[in-house]
């Protein structure tokens, strides 16, 4: 699991895939959330400009990463 620190209230969920690098490009993982492959908080997500707090949890292609 990685572990991405943020200094705002919540970070977008296209921005936190690129941040983390789980994605090369924000264009990437918009296609990733849309076609239904990314889950947040276990649960499927399909919006891309979905926030996530810290706390949240994120899931892609087995990586997993935890909003702190």
């Amino acid at each position: 699991m990685k572990e991405i620190e943020i200094a705002t209230p919540f970070i977008r969920l296209d921005a936190l895939l690129k941040l983390a690098g789980i994605t090369l490009s924000g264009g990437e993982a918009k296609k990733a959330v849309q076609s239904g492959l990314v889950l947040v908080n276990d649960q499927v997500c399909i919006e891309r400009g979905r926030k996530v707090y810290p706390g949240g949890v994120v899931s892609y292609m087995g990586q997993v990463i935890k909003v702190k």
